[in-house]
């Protein structure tokens, strides 16, 4: 049998691309498909400007505090067309970046849609059918938007880096990362937000005393949560919601403001499950994601797909067409592109290299890029005392910074720590810079760090970090 290639990947995002660039050092002959943009949702619709939105959106609380630092600021308006115009040219460069990646790499590039005919071919949406002795499908995933009236006119994750300009007033619906990263950011610039969660406490999952906090902080902010809330009906506000709404309608001149993605152009009529009816300039769902699987011609190849769409593989990444492998988060395991990154890497070991490599999810750290923000590696305070007794080493404070500056911001260091064993099971920060930190700690957690190898290291003064080494007594056990 011949074939085209050695590998086709089919998706050009983080984890496509690593595996494409790596498995074509070995000396195999790769080719990748990629319908939209190079980089896939980190780069283009994800991670990448939706940090740098973070980064944007923190310098009012800078111009505040620089005042009470001695310097006199003068604050100015946000000017969104200007910081929109300087992303999207970043998010080129980035892109263009990863094409001379895998050209200089010896991958052929196809701009077109793959969908697979069988257990060795793809075919493109050009028409053009290639045949490969292995496939990679990386296809990620995408957002979901709820089967209701009304859910066309708002937007979600994917085009709120597209607006042709920023909202005056904004529902976001949901509660978990995705929905209370955007509601700190868009506060921060500015807009008027309120965040409708049906859970009881955003971030689910999550410890909860961090996740409590990191609510705390928001509203302390001004952003309008409430938890416990849903969306019941939306529509196209009339010109009487308009006239018998309260609060959050976006006005201009006495007129409604004409608004993109909204219906009637004037703003988005909602009611929600607590009794309220409020006009909002923007919605904007952030209620899930899945995977990108439909119309691919999966199982009729043979690959099994889970209920949420997901396709299910084994511990290498292979699925049940051992032809056919699949990464990231396609496969719903763990929703973060560096671990899409580690997948790539161990299926080149793997298939390439020949050397089985099962990817390790244990102890995977991750930051949420809320405002206050959140650092986690680990199990929470609940799951950990499911399963042993444990220790729990806590302290919250006001840090320096902040203190000084007049602001009620709090900090949370958090250890889960085994009573038998003295490991350090999780730690929880709620802080500035949090991802930061949970980086440096992740190493130690990962490693199998005692309550006591911290204790043993010396604290850097003055940080808020330092918490982490200094907590000598248990706060309670469970």
């Amino acid at each position: 049998m011949t074939f085209d290639y050695d590998l086709f990947v089919i998706g050009g995002g983080s984890g496509g691309v690593r595996a494409a660039r790596v498995a074509a050092a070995t000396g195999a002959k790769v080719a990748l498909a990629e319908e939209y943009r190079m980089g896939g949702t980190c780069v283009i619709r994800g991670c990448v400007p939706k940090k740098l939105m973070v980064f944007a959106s923190g310098y009012a609380e800078m111009f505040d505090d620089a005042r009470a630092y001695g310097w006199d600021v003068q604050e100015g308006p946000f000017d969104w067309p200007k910081f929109r115009t300087h992303l999207h040219a970043e998010l080129d460069r980035l892109e263009g970046i990863y094409r001379k990646l895998l050209s200089g790499s010896n991958v052929e590039i196809f701009d077109a849609r793959a969908t697979l005919k069988d257990a060795h071919t793809v075919t493109l949406s050009t028409g053009q059918d290639l045949r490969a002795k292995h496939i990679l499908v990386a296809t990620g995933g995408r957002p979901v938007v709820p089967d209701m009236a009304g859910a066309e006119l708002a937007i979600t994750s994917n085009e709120v880096f597209l607006l042709d300009r920023m909202p005056k007033s904004i529902l976001i619906i949901g509660g978990g990362y995705i929905a209370s990263e955007f509601a700190g950011i868009l506060n921060g610039l500015g807009v008027k937000v309120t965040q409708f969660y049906r859970g009881a406490q955003i971030l689910r999952g999550f410890d909860d005393e961090a996740r409590g906090l990191v609510a705390e902080g928001m509203r302390a902010k001004g952003v309008n949560l409430h938890l416990g809330t849903n969306i019941v009906e939306m529509r196209a506000a009339t010109k009487e919601d308009l006239e018998g709404v309260q609060e959050g309608v976006p006005m201009e001149s006495g007129k409604p403001a004409q608004l993109p993605h909204a219906g009637g152009g004037h703003g988005i009529w909602v009611k929600a499950t607590n009794g309220t009816e409020e006009v909002y300039d923007q919605v904007m769902f952030a209620t899930g994601r899945a995977p990108n699987t439909e119309g691919m011609g999966l199982e009729a190849a043979g690959v099994t797909v889970g209920r949420r769409g997901e396709i299910i593989v084994d511990e290498y990444s292979q699925t049940a067409v051992p032809s056919i492998y699949a990464i990231g988060d396609v496969t719903n395991r763990v929703q973060l592109t560096p671990v899409a990154i580690r997948e790539g890497m161990a299926f080149v070991e793997t298939v390439f290299k020949g050397n089985p490599t099962a990817v390790d999810h244990d102890l995977i750290p991750s930051a949420v890029f809320t405002q206050p923000e959140l650092g986690t590696v680990g199990l929470t305070e609940e799951q950990a005392r499911e399963i042993e007794p444990v220790e729990i080493y806590c302290t919250s404070f006001k840090p320096m910074n902040h203190a000084f500056a007049g602001r009620d911001d709090r900090v949370l260091m958090k250890l889960v720590v085994s009573k038998a064993t003295r490991k350090v099971l999780g730690c929880h920060i709620v802080a500035d810079h949090a991802g930061e930190m949970i980086q440096l700690v992740g190493i130690a957690v990962k490693m199998g760090a005692t309550k006591e190898d911290f204790d043993r290291t010396v604290a850097v003064h003055p940080t808020m970090a330092e918490e982490l080494v200094t907590m000598k007594e248990p706060m309670r056990t469970a």
